[in-house]
């Protein structure tokens, strides 16, 4: 049978319009399907919607544009915290960010089901792609059974004994001491010394070797140009992290070339000392210990050999350790230099315990001691509220599921939460709003912790449920015992911020002061 060109084409055209036409047909089907199956999930458990965020714009292209401009401005935080006030004091709303639906809620109940109760039914979504380049496969770049051999692989390391370890931490303070004398009296950024401090005392103890970045010219000792090369290298590599991990599932746009060059120095330097560490026999390893007290790197490898899970897990412990510690502090001589009914009583606490001056008996500075000092715990409670660490997080729903409140116009109803919604929570949205913490939620008042309030989910300045941070006792040691030895050697502290209020915050993957901390110190 022999068909002409116009019968070939047009049996060709009908095909391919039937095979259309299905597959549309099919399409529709299955999203009519999906949309029932919606419909009966949200009525069997009597969902209904939260606030809908009204001005976000085409797949909320404007609200993406938004959050840059108050991220990059440092403002972001409080932008957040004035829409609570905007919109009737609603703490739970629904936007869309290049098209994927966020629920942001600063509810505790909220909060403790996506962190707890109902933890297998969130993931961290796209993290791992974020952070990969720089972190790898870490504890806080992993889920599922990758994340629960990390912290298995990582929880002994973080045990009392260890934390306990104070005096190491003494030769690194004297050295930023001869900074702020340097200065004489005269105004200077006490923030950047603090990150300077929290490198060095953190690289000693995962690397068993600290980088000196606070060795330079100014106070007399000579700085390995390859060490401020690693230590910038970091900084910027992290500031880099934040921006991909606020565009979402928008991630990939920002890929400049600084960040995979600063992420490469990075790695080589880490890989030194891995390397280092590998290179000596499980003996060797032991007896090192015993003549150099305890390392993180060479306690992990006894436990593997495997050099990329060593590489990892340090640099993921290392953002940690170091930029949370240096904010904690940074935002404590903030909020305490301008406070100096606050810092006067600190100091009487300090002296009363461990002398001050010449007096100052540093080798009564101890874990057990520093909990003795109650004020003193208040004081750092009350930075953490109002400053938390890790600001604003993010969970991704890997199922249909809930949240318990926040939904209809009372905001007492559940919520509908979609498989692949991103849940967005803010202890610093929550741990400022008065009905938890009361009229004065706005002021630095350490006294409101004398009363032990009964907190619960409304205060979580270090995460909670099977992912709370394990290094919390860690940082509050180390934040404590900085703290304790300034008041000793410089007891005059003033305030020489002229910014705007509340400050400006910068935010990658946790927070500081986005202005510094100009203060003068004798």
């Amino acid at each position: 049978m022999e068909f002409d060109l116009q019968t070939i084409t047009s049996f060709i055209t009908l095909h391919l319009f039937t095979w259309y036409g299905l597959a549309i047909a099919a399409g529709l089907i299955y999203a009519t399907i999906g949309k029932i199956k919606k419909e009966m999930f949200i009525r069997k458990h009597g969902c209904k919607e939260a606030y809908v965020f009204p001005d976000g714009g085409p797949f909320g292209l404007i609200l993406a544009y938004i959050l840059q401009k108050y991220k990059s401005n440092g403002e972001i935080l409080d932008f957040a915290l004035g829409l609570y006030e905007k919109y009737g004091r609603k703490s739970t709303f629904t936007a869309y960010l290049f098209g994927v639906r966020v629920v942001v809620s600063g509810e505790p109940e909220n909060m403790k089901a996506v962190l707890a109760t109902q933890f297998n039914d969130f993931s961290l979504g796209s993290r791992h792609a974020h952070f990969k380049p720089l972190l790898g496969d870490g504890i806080f770049t992993l889920d599922n059974e990758g994340w629960k051999e990390s912290r298995q692989l990582l929880r002994p390391q973080f045990a009392r004994e260890q934390i306990s370890h104070v005096k190491t931490l003494e030769p690194h303070v004297q050295v930023l001491a001869e900074h702020i004398r340097k200065h004489k009296g005269q105004t200077f950024d006490l923030q950047e010394l603090f990150f300077r401090l929290t490198v060095d005392a953190s690289t000693e103890f995962l690397f068993g070797e600290s980088v000196h970045s606070l060795y330079d010219e100014s106070i007399g000792r000579e700085c390995d140009p390859e060490v401020a090369g690693f230590a910038e290298a970091f900084n910027s590599a992290q500031v880099a992290l934040g921006v991909r991990t606020y565009l979402q599932v928008a991630y990939f746009l920002y890929n400049p070339p600084s960040f995979w060059k600063n992420t490469k120095t990075v790695h080589k330097f880490a890989k030194m000392f891995v390397n280092k560490a590998l290179s000596l026999t499980p003996e060797e390893l032991e007896e090192r210990t015993k003549s150099h007290g305890y390392t993180f790197l060479y306690e992990l490898a006894k436990q593997t050999r495997d050099p990329k899970v060593l590489q990892d897990q340090l640099l993921n412990i290392m953002v940690a350790g170091r930029d949370t510690t240096a904010g904690l502090l940074s935002f404590a001589f903030f909020e305490l230099a301008k406070h100096q009914d606050v810092w006067n009583k600190l100091k009487e606490e300090i002296y009363q315990h461990f002398g001050s001056g010449e007096d100052s008996r540093v080798e009564d500075i101890t874990f057990e001691s520093m909990k003795q000092c109650t004020y003193l715990k208040w004081v750092l409670n009350e930075v953490l509220r109002m400053y938390p660490s890790v600001p604003v997080n993010f969970r991704v729903a890997n199922k249909d599921t809930t949240l318990p409140i926040g939904g209809g116009p009372d905001g007492n109803s559940p919520v509908y939460i979609g498989k692949g919604t991103t849940f967005a929570y803010s202890p610093y949205m929550t741990q400022r709003i008065d009905k938890f913490y009361g009229k004065d939620a706005q002021e630095f008042k350490p006294e409101r912790w004398e009363s032990s309030p009964k907190l619960g989910w409304a205060y979580l300045p270090f995460n909670g449920g099977p992912r709370i941070c394990l290094g919390q006792q860690f940082a509050l040691t180390e934040a404590s015992y900085v703290i304790v030895r300034l008041a000793q050697m410089f007891p005059n502290l003033v305030s020489k911020y002229d910014g705007p209020e509340p400050c400006r915050k910068l935010i990658h993957l946790t927070m500081c002061l986005k202005d510094g901390l100009e203060v003068q110190m004798s």
